[in-house]
């Protein structure tokens, strides 16, 4: 049984390691935000960048020179000393206001010349994530959930914006304003007014970075349950319907409120930690502005240091002060923006599983001959859910995919759509291996009418007019009277400029499947993939439906995953699937003949319809 020394070494030893994995990840992240910044192209960004940088310098030098324009006309009003150039009380005092003027204005020069370079990366970054996500896989999306991705693509992005302003226009300036005012503190007063400011900076910025680092843990844990809570929240919105169905509100909100209330644990932990903070600064900074005017209250009395000067040196330690108060802030927000954008750069290097071939071509549609050829497949290496299937569909074919439940079918559609790439043997479309063509080709080529067709929360017409970028009312109604909703889409008040809700809940179901179809028939796809489309709907509407999906597949390659044998009756070919493997096809007729799987399947099924 291991000691409670070694037990606590282990614990160290593993903080240890977070804390270097959690510096190394802050310094890639920062490594990739940087191009954003100085790019090779655009130059105008480069430039740009320089000018808020001179702007930023040139702030920073008058603010430094501030303070003896305010020496001087104090001195003038004590009568001490020469009046600085002559200019008398009064004109020192202008002078003073008109410096802190131009800081200030400068300060905002800078900003606004540095707006469009942070807008311009912040959007590039988004872009980049965003199109990266579409570009992950299946598989990777049905195992993350929807709340917790956007909201990490939120904090990232939001982190990204942050770090960009205030990494490039804080840290660097307030070390530069922090270095001059401690030279002229060094020459103009003493070396022991350099050392005070010296130490309370040392411990200031060490007590900051100490308890910050702290802080970072608590305020990832309290982004942890954010997260959570925010993911149960939107999965039961989601699922409105199902919450209703089983009278589960309550149990909803208890999950909801256990997820908040491990919330608010966390966030009280990282309020008390902060007050903690604040405290600790401010201790550090009071010390430090003691110690120094004591000694120039001490100089003023001995008669080696005027009044100015006494007021000069709080000018210094108070400007010095603001920027070393936000110092804690700025460390605390980049040191969370870190933590953030660390999160989305992780988003951004999740590996796509399904990539294109570096020599990969475009797709050429020439008759729309599929087939599958000794095709082995399983979503998990230990569960093999293809075993060696081969079904080929020739040009304009009709081709129905029955079997039970797990045998395959739909898995077949997704590797004809190249959601997953096939494990052995290969999946080709007029002799093209799906592997060796570009994904963009491949699914232009191919339209999908699935079992629950998923709309935009957006207009009827919109949602048509998906089907084709660009497409003209014109083509959107032709659409929507082969798929025989035109005149349905007519009746409605708003017409096609109804708005469906969203997923299309303001839909019944056929209605849903026939905006599905005519959004398929306006892209014009040479082969159709029809995933169990009707078998969500009840007979008479999955009549009305069947006349339109047969119209749909005129003059096209039809691949359909049926589960009513019933709608695939008129098939070219038939092809029964059991346990991953084609255990017969034929023709209706020739499978009930046969009297195997087929017939059995239908005998059951019509004995269930009879009743």
């Amino acid at each position: 049984m291991p000691s409670d020394t070694t037990a606590q070494d282990d614990t160290t030893a593993a903080d240890e390691r977070a804390a270097e994995e959690e510096r190394r990840s802050g310094l890639r992240t920062i490594r990739k935000v940087m191009p954003y910044l100085w790019p090779q192209d655009p130059q105008w960004v480069r430039r740009r960048v320089v000018l808020a940088m001179a702007m930023l310098i040139l702030s920073k030098l008058i603010s430094v020179a501030t303070p003896f324009f305010y020496k001087g006309a104090v001195d003038a009003l004590a009568e001490e000393g020469v009046p600085m150039l002559a200019l008398g009380a009064i004109g020192l005092t202008v002078a003073y206001g008109v410096a802190r003027l131009m800081t200030v204005g400068f300060q905002q020069l800078r900003d606004a010349v540095f707006a469009r370079v942070g807008q311009r990366a912040l959007r590039m970054l988004a872009l980049e994530t965003f199109n990266h996500i579409h570009a992950l896989s299946m598989r990777y999306h049905i195992t993350r959930k929807t709340g917790g991705l956007s909201r990490i693509i939120e904090r990232g992005v939001k982190g990204v914006e942050f770090l960009l302003r205030f990494l490039l226009f804080s840290i660097g300036p307030l070390i530069l304003e922090l270095a001059l005012v401690g030279i002229i503190l060094a020459v103009v007063f003493d070396l022991w007014y350099l050392l005070i400011v010296a130490v309370t900076i040392g411990l200031y910025v060490w007590f900051t970075f100490a308890v910050t680092e702290w802080r970072v843990k608590l305020r990832r844990e309290m982004n942890d349950q954010d997260t959570d809570a925010n993911q149960k929240a939107i999965d039961s919105l989601l699922n409105f319907e199902t919450v209703k169905y089983f009278a589960a509100e309550e149990r909803e909100a208890r999950r909801y409120d256990s997820a908040m209330a491990k919330y608010e644990v966390a966030a009280i932990k990282t309020n008390y930690s902060l007050a903690f903070l604040n405290f600790g600064q401010s201790f550090l900074i009071t010390c430090g502005l003691i110690g120094v005017m004591v000694l120039a209250a001490v100089g003023v009395q001995r008669g080696d240091l005027t009044v100015g000067d006494f007021v000069m040196v709080n000018a210094y330690m108070v400007q010095i002060t603001v920027p070393l108060n936000f110092l804690g802030t700025v460390y605390r927000e980049i040191r969370q923006a870190l933590v953030d954008m660390g999160e989305m750069f992780n988003l951004l290097e999740q590996p796509a599983e399904v990539t294109d071939a570096p020599d990969a071509r475009p797709l050429e549609v020439t008759g729309g001959r599929i087939e599958l050829d000794s095709v082995r497949f399983g979503y998990n290496d230990d569960r093999e859910i293809l075993r060696g299937v081969s079904i080929v569909a020739e040009p304009g074919q009709t081709v129905a995919i029955v079997g039970s439940t797990g045998s395959g079918k739909s898995t077949i559609g997704r590797l004809l759509f190249r959601f997953y790439d096939v494990g052995g043997g290969a999946l080709r479309i007029d002799g093209q291996d799906v592997r060796q063509v570009t994904q963009e080709s491949l699914h232009r080529a191919i339209g999908v009418v699935p079992q629950d067709t998923v709309l935009f929360n957006d207009t009827i017409r919109y949602n048509i007019a998906y089907g084709r970028d660009g497409a003209t009312q014109e083509g959107i109604e032709e659409a929507a009277k082969a798929a025989q909703i035109h005149d349905f889409i007519l009746s409605l008040p708003d017409g096609y400029e109804t708005t469906v809700g969203e997923r299309g809940l303001k839909l019944s179901g056929g209605e849903k499947q026939r905006v599905g179809i005519a959004r398929t028939l306006l892209k014009d796809p040479p082969i159709l993939l029809l995933d169990e489309a009707t078998s969500a709907l009840d007979s008479e509407t999955e009549a009305e439906i069947q006349d339109a999906l047969m119209h749909a597949g005129r003059g096209r390659t039809v691949l359909t995953i049926a589960h009513r044998l019933s709608t695939i009756a008129e098939a070219d070919r038939i092809v029964v699937l059991e346990q991953g493997e084609v255990i017969e096809q034929g023709t209706h007729d020739d499978l009930l003949v046969r009297d195997g799987r087929y017939a059995q399947l239908w005998r059951r099924q019509q004995s269930e319809e009879a009743v």
